[in-house]
């Protein structure tokens, strides 16, 4: 058997800053990650699949400066994100929160940063196994640290089995690993494989690579879209986010099994046709954008090729997104759930690097100084703003049609009129009664998840 101080599950952003953040300092820290191919990418690794850049803020929570990335990983400078409903729209052009990013935020080249998050956790001294699928998981809660038998044992696909003190769960949304981990340590009417089945706490994203016309391109060039109340679902919603040398990301997210029978109103949603029996497909869905946006002066096919060597096959991907609240660890087991696998990423805002990276980095400190019991405590403390924040908003617009969407955006330009960003949400008074409608409804709903209350599924559950 393999001994090492820590182990991590999954190589996303999440777990290469919990194994970076451990080996720096001077734990044995060692990263699991199955792997997968990718076009965009020489060697296995990570799914690396996620729509979003990084706002200005985020940079901190992050902790990384796009300064230190390397060559490659940094894609387009942003001045704005641009919301757009059936008829309204609202630009945002600050969030209004101080940062030591001097710009709207920047996008990136996601594989790219993945194997520079690898490369920066194997400098400090991580070990990093590609090929490596953990099939089990057995925690021995009476082990102490340190002792001649490990709390955590992992059992790896060929028969390799792995000792830690600590265990980092950074398997991303689908949590494949981490349910049955939490299963263990959960009353059986109350299970993790139930209550954050990805089925249920998910949603599905898709995205293409295309190479816009360079008029286009640079329309859209500095500035991240989307586009509300085209499609049906809670947070469903297409986007546009450029990177270099005219190529964009054209995708959406959409819930997992939704049935067009049970959609309310269907006629006014723009991306929804007559005759569709079914949810469009994603790759469906991309084209009726495009063609709605730009059919009328270009042939999107032809003028907007995919670009077949991005992504992760033939210009394409699809993944899962989380679409839940965030749950918190068995912290006292020597057990940290970070990332994608914890809840803190997030359809609402479109992915979470920032916290993923953050939460990881907290969990690798931690485990390095032997002792994790502060973890929930810690990420509460570091991300806990950020949380409640997306939400509320995505709990407040839970049950938004087409027309609810028009009626925020152009409340949405009165209020950002008088305030930067999201402190239009702390005003006093607001422009007319629409806006203070909104600033009622936001605070309402974020004072229902007061006192942590954003977490649905928190320590004390766990028998120990």
């Amino acid at each position: 058997m393999e001994r090492v101080d820590v182990a991590v599950v999954g190589g996303g952003p999440a777990g290469s800053a919990a194994a970076h953040a451990a080996a720096s300092r001077d734990a044995d820290a060692l990263v699991l990650e199955k792997g997968v191919p990718r076009a965009d990418r020489d060697r296995l690794g990570p799914d690396s699949t996620d729509a979003a850049g990084i706002l200005d803020y985020w940079v901190d929570i992050m902790g990384i400066h796009p300064d230190d990335f390397p060559e490659g990983v940094f894609q387009q400078r942003l001045d704005r994100a641009e919301f757009v409903g059936p008829t309204e729209s609202c630009t945002l052009r600050s969030t209004g929160i101080d940062s030591s990013y001097d710009s709207f935020g920047f996008t990136m080249h996601r594989a790219r940063f993945d194997d520079f998050m690898r490369d920066r956790a194997e400098q400090a001294g991580a070990g990093y196994r590609t090929g490596a699928s953990v099939k089990d998981v057995e925690t021995a809660l009476d082990a102490g640290v340190g002792g001649d038998q490990p709390r955590h044992l992992l059992k790896v696909g060929g028969g390799d089995e792995i000792g830690a003190d600590f265990l980092v769960l950074a398997d991303g949304p689908q949590r494949t690993v981490t349910n049955r981990v939490l299963d263990g340590l959960l009353p059986d009417d109350q299970a993790a494989s139930d209550r954050l089945a990805s089925t249920k706490n998910n949603h599905i994203a898709y995205q293409e690579y295309r190479r816009f016309p360079e008029e286009v391109y640079e329309e859209v060039s500095g500035g991240i879209t989307f586009w509300w109340g085209v499609m049906p679902g809670h947070t469903a919603y297409p986007w546009v986010f450029p990177n270099a040398d005219r190529v964009c990301r054209v995708g959406l997210t959409m819930p997992i099994g939704m049935d067009l029978d049970d959609v309310d109103d269907r006629e006014a949603y723009a991306l929804i046709r007559e005759d569709d029996d079914r949810i469009p497909s994603g790759k469906e869905y991309v084209r009726r954008l495009l063609e709605r946006e730009y059919g009328d002066e270009y042939d999107v096919e032809e003028d907007f090729p995919v670009v077949e060597d991005a992504g992760k096959s033939k210009g394409t991907e699809t993944y899962p997104i989380s679409s839940t609240r965030p749950i918190e660890s068995p912290a006292r087991a020597g057990i940290a759930v970070a990332g994608g696998a914890m809840g803190a990423t997030s359809a609402f805002h479109e992915g979470g690097d920032h916290v993923a990276v953050r939460t990881g980095a907290i969990a690798g400190e931690l485990a390095a100084r032997g002792d994790m019991t502060d973890y929930n405590d810690r990420w509460h403390d570091a991300i806990g703003d950020e949380v409640l924040r997306n939400v509320t908003m995505a709990k407040m617009c839970r049950n938004y049609g087409p027309s609810d969407w028009d009626s925020a955006f152009r409340t949405g330009r009165k209020m950002l009129a008088d305030a930067d960003g999201y402190e239009m949400f702390d005003q006093r008074f607001a422009a007319g009664f629409g806006a203070a409608k909104l600033l009622l409804q936001y605070r309402w709903h974020k004072w229902g998840f007061r006192n942590r209350g954003y977490v649905q599924l928190t320590e004390d559950e766990y028998v120990y």
